[in-house]
């Protein structure tokens, strides 16, 4: 199911930043669909987040915005729906991060979470 930026309001909103880096990705990756928000299993609270460029599966849900993708499998939805993709650059790091409204608890050192 492809959800458009209009549709998406339920499922993952991806800020301007995020979209910039995740075309800039794609034009890299020309083998991948765009980029996968993954929740697995581990950390000290239970739970973490994967992004990695990947393929569309037949169940995924894409969210697409300015001609980026952004690709959850539905067991993975059931945690982020209502979340921010942003892309966030400072001095000390850039990198992708979820801004996930259902997270009950994060570890110390804010790699995993818990619902």
């Amino acid at each position: 199911m492809t959800v458009t930026t209009e549709q998406n309001q339920s499922a993952v909103q991806v800020d301007d930043n995020a979209v910039a880096k995740i075309r800039s990705l794609m034009d890299k990756h020309t083998e991948a669909d765009g980029i996968r928000i993954r929740v697995r299993g581990g950390g000290c609270s239970g739970l973490q987040y994967e992004f990695v460029m990947d393929s569309m599966r037949p169940r995924d849900v894409v969210i697409e915005k300015d001609g980026a993708k952004v690709l959850v499998d539905p067991k993975s939805m059931i945690y982020v729906r209502g979340s921010e993709f942003v892309y966030v650059k400072s001095l000390m790091q850039e990198e992708f991060q979820l801004r996930n409204p259902n997270v009950k608890g994060t570890c110390g050192c804010g790699t995993s979470f818990q619902v």
